[in-house]
Parts: structure tokens; C-alpha cells; sequence
């Protein structure tokens, strides 16, 4: 998966002004090249967990079809902990075709990671910055 530098720094932006929350929303583009990023609400406010806005998903995935786009990941953050699935994202993930990107803030440091979840097996993606 493509994603540019501005995208990635809009959703770091996000996390860290949503802290010690977790950030969430939606990836959007072409085959495996991100155009658009949707900044979601966490409806479960919480420092582990993220829940999307239903009414939140249906307006995006309305806007991605109009825009001729495709829904490819699906991105949160981890505030203190690592850039990669919590048990709680494994537990979390039903839908083994998209791609869950994870920013993480852990000491101050922007780290990111993309992975597929499928029956509870996580799998590294390639996540190329241009």
C-alpha cells in the first residue's frame, strides 16, 4: 500500500491532538495508492479501544462510491503502545479484506504500521511513504 507524507501527517495530527485517546478513520483510493483520508470519531472514547460512528461510516463509504474510490484501511491509534495489533485489535477485526493501519505515539516517537487480520492471525503489509 502507497500512502503519502501529507496523508500519514494529517492522521499523526490527529492522534496527537485526540490523546491519550485513540484516533481513528477510514483510507481510501485506487488499488493499493491512498488519494483520501476520512478523520473518524471514536464513539468509545477510549484509550484502548476504537468504535466507529455508524453514521460516520455511511456518509464515507457514500462519499468514497461518488468519488469512484475504494475503502482500503482502516486506521487507529495507539497512544503508549506499539504500531501493531493489540489483543484487542485481533479480537476486534471481522473483516479479513481490509487493511488495518496503526499509528503509534509511544514516547514521543511516530512509528506506523499496516497489517491484514484474518481468524486471528495478523500479517505485516507493505507500507511504502511517498
Amino acid at each position: 500500500m502507497k500512502i503519502s507524507k501529507g496523508i500519514l501527517e494529517m492522521i499523526y495530527e490527529q492522534a496527537e491532538a485526540e490523546a491519550p485517546l485513540e484516533a481513528c478513520g477510514y483510507l481510501a483510493g485506487k488499488e493499493d495508492v491512498i488519494t483520501s483520508h476520512y478523520k473518524m470519531t471514536n464513539v468509545d472514547k477510549s484509550e484502548t479501544h476504537f468504535s466507529l460512528d455508524p453514521k460516520e461510516q455511511f456518509q464515507v463509504a457514500k462519499s468514497v462510491r461518488a468519488d469512484g474510490s475504494d475503502l482500503i484501511a482502516v486506521y487507529h491509534s495507539h497512544p503508549a503502545s506499539p504500531a501493531r495489533p493489540s489483543e484487542e485489535d485481533i479480537r476486534l477485526a471481522h473483516d479479513s479484506s481490509i487493511i488495518y493501519v496503526i499509528v503509534s505515539l509511544e514516547n514521543e516517537k511516530r512509528t506506523c504500521g499496516a497489517f491484514t487480520i484474518k481468524n486471528g492471525m495478523v500479517t505485516p503489509e507493505p507500507l511504502d511513504i511517498v
